[in-house]
């Protein structure tokens, strides 16, 4: 996810980038930049650069600061804020990139799977490249297509875009066209629009809202030509289409959050969408999965005869789930520690051990010394995060990004969904290796797997049944959640999730455990949560459901659709679709997420910035 801007019209455009940027830094910090062209001085038969890029990695703040009020004449730009995916946030990396002549530039958001395979062919051509991205490889492709066939700009990206593949929202310009910008989308969103004074772009509203409120959102595969007072569209096969306009009524704060109230719901109705990245280039068209990033060979694979999994708050959650999965496909035995307690545990580790640690940020204290203590010992370490170049990427030997985007809200939504894909998508990635999941079996998993971005948007349609259970028992001061096998990983979670953005005290259990002791906090009118979808356990969660109702409990009951069974025994219902048991919890959690999130808007409280809490604990 990265903040795209792009202007043509009768202003300076470089101050209007700048402030679109502004308006977009929520959607990637790791640096930004600006190309803009100068129409007057524009010299196409001197070969003569006439384009001006400014980049610096960084907050946009180091951007402004690189400039110091320098002012870049030209009436044509684009601006970039990124989030960084392919190469570490350096100034080298930062968009805009051009091609070798620097007369075309472009910014992109999201990824270019066959990036390498591209570049190797773009170099055997002649083509030289000066940064990790695989956004480069789209610049030098278009100079590539420009050159063989002396075609327009628009002809060249609509050649391009049936050659690459994967997700992608391309701005490009070019001083041999210097009064049109040039736009792709497929699959991340880009919205157009035009004034009688103006040609815009953005990846979001915000960055159009001052200029125009009728704006054009692409649909997928479509390219726009974006003029100073107009828009043209055309699909991917070339033909011409009808741009719907539409109208947007929201104010700026609005805009920001995509028309939700808050980034926590914004964040949570973008799970399919960092589901589906974290996925992206990872499984091929044959089912089998491939990571690139892990270049252990299959000895040293089949060689690991234990895994550790090290991870605080939500990750350890995450890593919770993960532990089932790991062990069921891989025969793998797996340890779970809380990264703050690994060390003083005095862990038996050696070469044939794995420490898998799992971070949103990436600068968890707790589980960077954790690492560094693995690798001290000698043992193979994995980071599951979401954040490219952090300090966990530094301390592992592999690392698999799970292509989020940046997540604002305070309490992990998206980028737990993220971490539980990553995590399964390694496990399968292991069994798939070790021989250790039948053919049939590990293809209907992968097949699920893909399935679950759709049944998330499914999962999502929940959310007028969560906010009537969220006005019940907003007054609640108590809650315990329960759940069996990977159900227990979901009721942390929920626990955790309430008691984070709603200051009501809340446990999490496992469900067999109740008899031991939890079950006399159960009294008339105590709500519990349940989760009724693993389906060995499913007749043992019944009969916890039924001991805690006898007791006077009202039920919560998350269960699969059409579950008659759940529904008789629910004081609430939240269904959710079928899927693999192990894989249940990406879909389980969702109800659980807007649970708390709507009981915070019922109490008042503020569910971006919960009291006393950080988005990332950088201290011991």
């Amino acid at each position: 996810m990265c903040g795209i801007v792009g202007y043509v019209g009768d202003e300076q455009a470089l101050p209007v980038l700048l402030d679109g940027m502004k308006k977009l830094e929520y959607r990637g910090y790791d640096s930004s930049g600006v190309a803009v062209i100068n129409v007057q001085s524009v010299v196409s038969t001197t070969g003569q650069t006439t384009m001006t890029v400014e980049r610096k990695a960084g907050r946009i703040g180091e951007l402004l600061d690189e400039l110091d009020g320098t002012t870049i004449e030209g009436r044509i730009g684009i601006g970039h804020t990124r989030w960084a995916t392919h190469g570490a946030p350096t100034d080298g990396n930062a968009h805009p990139h051009r091609d070798c002549t620097g007369d075309i530039a472009v910014v992109h958001n999201g990824i270019i799977e066959n990036h390498d395979v591209l570049r190797q062919r773009l170099i055997s051509e002649g083509h030289t490249f000066v940064s990790e991205t695989d956004t480069e490889v789209a610049v030098h492709l278009i100079e590539s297509i420009i050159e063989s066939k002396g075609c327009s700009l628009r002809e060249a990206v609509l050649e391009a875009v049936s050659i690459l593949e994967g997700a992608f929202a391309l701005v490009c310009i070019s001083v041999h066209e210097p009064d049109r910008i040039i736009v792709a989308r497929q699959e991340p969103p880009i919205i157009v629009g035009a004034s009688a004074t103006a040609g815009l772009v953005g990846s979001d509203i915000p960055a159009l809202l001052a200029y125009t409120r009728d704006v054009i959102p692409l649909d997928n595969r479509q390219i726009a030509e974006v003029m100073r007072g107009s828009v043209r569209v055309w699909g991917f096969d070339g033909v011409e289409v009808e741009p719907e306009t539409v109208h947007v009524e929201w104010d700026m704060d609005a805009a920001e959050k995509g028309g939700f109230e808050d980034f926590m719901l914004k964040e949570i109705y973008e799970q399919p969408e960092a589901v589906r990245n974290t996925m992206r280039g990872r499984i091929d068209g044959s089912g089998r999965v491939t990571l690139d990033e892990v270049s252990w060979t299959v000895d040293e694979i089949k060689a690991i005869d234990k895994i550790v999994v090290v991870a605080c708050g939500t990750s350890f959650h995450a890593g919770m789930a993960a532990k089932h999965s790991i062990e069921h496909w891989t025969r793998i035995p797996v340890e779970l520690d809380l990264a703050s307690e690994f060390r003083y545990r005095d862990p038996v580790l050696n070469s044939r051990s794995l420490v898998m640690g799992i971070g949103q940020s990436g600068e968890t204290a707790d589980t960077l010394a954790a690492m560094s203590f693995a690798r001290e010992m000698g043992t193979k370490v994995l980071a599951i995060t979401n954040v490219v170049g952090s300090s966990m990427t530094r301390e592992a030997d592999a690392v698999l990004f799970t292509h989020a985007g940046p997540e604002i809200g305070v309490a992990a939504t998206k980028t737990f969904l993220a971490q539980l894909v990553a995590a399964n998508i390694f496990a399968l990635y292991l069994a798939q290796e070790r021989g250790t999941m039948y053919g049939d079996k590990l293809t209907e998993t992968v097949e699920a797997m893909r399935r679950l971005p759709e049944q998330i948007e499914e999962t999502l349609l929940v959310q007028d049944s969560v906010l009537q259970a969220a006005k019940r028992y907003a007054d609640a001061r108590d809650f315990i959640f329960i759940g069996r096998g990977v159900g227990n990983a979901v009721a942390l979670e929920g626990a955790l999730k309430l008691k984070e953005i709603t200051y009501i005290h809340a446990e999490g259990y496992a469900a067999g455990e109740l008899k031991h002791g939890p079950i006399a906090l159960i009294e008339d009118g105590v709500p519990v949560v349940a989760i009724l979808t693993g389906e060995p356990l499913y007749e043992k969660m019944l009969s916890n459901v039924e001991e805690v109702r006898a007791r006077g409990a009202d039920t919560i009951l998350i269960a699969h659709e059409g579950d008659e069974r759940a529904r008789a025994l629910a004081n609430e219902l939240f269904e959710v679709p079928t899927t693999k048991p192990l894989l249940s919890p990406i879909l389980d959690v969702i109800p659980l997420q807007m649970l708390s999130y709507f009981i915070a808007k019922e109490k008042g409280l503020p569910p971006d910035k919960p009291r006393n809490l950080a988005k990332s604990v950088t201290v011991e």
